[in-house]
């Protein structure tokens, strides 16, 4: 298994979809995880350390997990079928021992940010999915727009969204203010 870290969060308006780039932490390549818009701004908001009034889901899985003396070992990227992503969250406790659970990988990739927990992929994914960082960063260039609204008030407006608890618009924002930080 190949360890990885989430580089970034990636919006596609053409397919209307969001992009989860795991990069090699060793290495050069990169996998994008297609995932949900919810799954998204799970990500992003664990990627930023923010605070929630009130759990979110994933929060609460975490919150579950510490609850019932359980660890979260790590999370498995393991399969791709057909573009199909399949992932496994590895849990270790004194009495049940080690657990696996299927999950997507979004929601692992979400968890596992929030606690803290090692992310891999196999190779075998790697070899079948994966994209040269270099090719990320050319196409990402590409597709940067310059505007005159500032870095600060993009995070301005940002903050306050996730304060009235309008995690899309965050999201949508934070994916902004990280085109301008490239």
């Amino acid at each position: 298994m190949i360890p990885v870290k989430v580089l970034k969060i990636s919006y596609h308006p053409t397919s209307r979809s969001y992009a989860v780039i795991l990069k090699e932490i060793t290495g050069q390549r990169c996998l994008p995880v297609i995932v949900g818009s919810f799954e998204a701004q799970s990500i992003a908001l664990a990627i930023e350390v923010v605070e929630t009034p009130r759990p979110l889901t994933h929060d609460l899985i975490c919150d579950f997990i510490t609850a019932v003396d359980v660890s979260l070992k790590s999370v498995k990227i393991n399969n791709v079928i057909d573009g199909v992503f399949f992932a496994q969250i590895e849990l270790l406790s004194d009495n049940l021992g080690e657990k696996i659970i299927d999950a997507r990988p979004s929601d692992a990739i979400a968890v596992a940010l929030r606690m803290d927990t090692p992310i891999f992929v196999s190779k075998k994914v790697f070899n079948e999915a994966s994209i040269d960082e270099g090719s990320l960063v050319q196409e990402t260039r590409s597709e940067h727009k310059t505007s005159k609204i500032s870095l600060k008030a993009l995070k301005d407006k940002m903050k306050k969204a996730i304060e009235e608890e309008e995690y899309e618009v965050a999201a949508k924002l934070r994916d902004k203010i990280s085109k301008f930080e490239i």
